[in-house]
């Protein structure tokens, strides 16, 4: 489903409530890391390192980017691939706010289009999402957790050759940290994308952020 939830569905409030925080977040920073909640450009830039392992980057693909913020995954790539210009691109953000920005910085590169949405509307090579798991704000967690596998549905229904999303990992020493964050071990999401979609899947951690790891779903061989 593309576009914006019905009232009644029972996700409505919370993507309206995704879309406050991160629009405010914008609002506030600009298109800068912090913006999109994000501490720093370094680490930001590490985690999108990890997200794209799920590419072949040394040929044209397609790429669906969810949770795109002002687009700051096109500037990585513009730094440090080469064929980053023959990457067909299509940023998707529940926050107006957000796609906002990034049509302003992104209006003259090819094969680039931004949408107000909550999945994306076509099937493309590859698909990433950047941290739209972690901030659960004050959401239960059985009904974030229902957004988490609606997410990975759609990205493993648009993504011919596989997708990656990253979480955050359970805090050393069993402390849960601040209540808006959503925290769970990698066994959870890689059992339910090895189950529930048929994918092969790959953990990475140890990349450099000790609180986090990336799950890579592929389809199977």
């Amino acid at each position: 489903m593309t576009g914006r939830l019905s009232a009644d569905h029972p996700l409505a409030a919370l993507y309206a409530g995704i879309d406050r925080y991160y629009s405010r977040k914008v609002n506030i920073h600009g298109p800068t890391p912090a913006g999109v909640d994000w501490p720093c450009l370094p680490t930001q830039e590490l985690r999108f390192e990890q997200l794209l392992r799920v590419c072949g980057l040394q040929t044209p693909f397609s790429l669906n980017d969810i949770g795109c913020g002002y687009g700051a995954l096109l500037a990585f790539l513009d730094k440090r691939h080469t064929q980053a210009a023959r990457i067909n691109y299509l940023g998707v953000d529940l926050s107006a706010a957000m796609v906002a920005q990034a049509r302003l910085l992104w209006h003259q590169r090819p094969l680039t289009e931004f949408l107000a949405a909550n999945t994306s509307p076509r099937v493309a090579d590859y698909s990433v999402a950047s941290g739209i798991f972690n901030v659960k704000l004050d959401q239960p967690r059985a009904l974030w957790e229902s957004f988490i596998a609606r997410t990975l549905a759609d990205l493993h229904r648009n993504s011919r050759a596989g997708f990656a999303v990253n979480f955050l990992a359970p805090l050393a020493g069993g402390g849960t940290g601040p209540p808006e964050l959503y925290r769970v071990a990698p066994q959870h999401w890689q059992r339910h994308c090895e189950h529930a979609l048929g994918a092969r899947v790959e953990v990475l951690q140890g990349y450099g952020l000790p609180d986090e790891y990336t799950v890579i779903a592929r389809p199977p061989r």
